[in-house]
């Protein structure tokens, strides 16, 4: 697996081992919010660049569609599994969690598919951004929907419209998507401006992320003590399901294959920054510990470690 001598993956792993030894070895949470938004930005760029060249297809359309109806599929099938086995509160934050997306584990596979000359649409970062909110919106509705079976019509609501605008105007995806517009609007005259910004610094700032992402990841291991065996369980397989389920759906649609990788990806992914900012404020009555500790401490390492490799030879042997 070329993935685990990439630069990007050594340093991920590298910060896991630094947080197993307990080493004061931190990024400061500024820098680390920088980072962020750098990576939101340059991939947001890059798509927009892709966009203007490649124009808005039936193809492209069809892809974003098929994201949409990912992000609504699997949270729904999360929730009607795990609610037999959990609270159905609890349920529905983990499967908001994991039927959201991570857009680090995206960005890291975008780098994955472009070092292995796989050719990926512009418009993936559009779809990476769509699927991010319409698990977040299953969620609250499944929570009204429970507080007022369990407390009668008197309970308190979280109103829709605060969950929309908070989706949607989130800093990181609404810099994502305002990123993709500049790059579709500027074109090839951006993209020769911005290059040395977006294209040349990019692999070494993702790199010095993914240090910090794995002294995160270690941390959050200690979380998953004492959690229930389903939620753990869930953390390994759910990704490779889902995963497996949006290849049934583009090898259907005919999806190309760079595309279909990145689906792949997202799809097997689960959020640990939007979704669980939200469910905090909005489903108080869970424990942030039982969906940030699994999607955090088991699903994301495994997806940058293994899953990435995995999932883009599987995708391979059906193109």
């Amino acid at each position: 697996m070329t993935n685990l001598i990439d630069p990007s993956i050594l340093f991920f792993i590298f910060g896991i081992f630094a947080g197993f030894v307990k080493s004061n070895l931190e990024i400061p949470e500024p820098i680390s919010r920088f980072l962020s938004l750098y990576l939101l930005m340059a991939l947001g760029l890059k798509g927009g660049f892709a966009l203007n060249h490649s124009g808005f297809t039936n193809e492209i359309a069809l892809s974003l569609a098929l994201a949409i109806a990912l992000a609504i599929a699997v949270p729904i099938l999360g929730y009607n599994l795990l609610k037999h086995k959990l609270d159905k509160l609890d349920a529905a934050a983990i499967a908001a969690t994991y039927g959201s997306i991570s857009a680090v584990t995206f960005i890291t596979a975008t780098q994955a598919l472009d070092q292995a000359g796989v050719t990926y649409g512009g418009h993936m970062a559009a779809a990476m951004a769509l699927m991010e909110s319409p698990a977040i919106v299953i969620a609250i509705i499944l929570a009204n929907r429970l507080r007022q079976q369990r407390n009668g019509q008197g309970a308190t609501h979280t109103s829709l419209s605060d969950i929309f605008h908070e989706s949607f105007t989130d800093g990181g995806q609404l810099l994502l998507l305002g990123s993709v517009g500049v790059g579709l609007i500027s074109g090839e005259t951006g993209h020769k401006v911005m290059a040395p910004f977006s294209i040349d610094l990019f692999k070494g700032l993702l790199a010095f992320f993914l240090l910090d992402m794995g002294l995160v990841a270690a941390r959050s291991i200690s979380e998953l003590k004492g959690k229930p065996f389903i939620t753990l369980a869930y953390a390994f397989i759910a990704p490779p399901v889902h995963a497996l389920f949006a290849l049934a759906l583009c090898h259907l649609l005919s999806i190309p294959l760079g595309d279909t990788i990145l689906l792949m990806i997202l799809a097997a992914s689960a959020s640990y920054i939007a979704v669980p900012a939200v469910l905090r404020h909005s489903m108080p009555e869970v424990n942030p510990a039982l969906y940030m500790g699994t999607s955090l401490g088991i699903t994301f390492p495994l997806n940058i470690i293994f899953g990435i490799p995995i999932y883009s030879w599987i995708a391979h042997s059906f193109a």
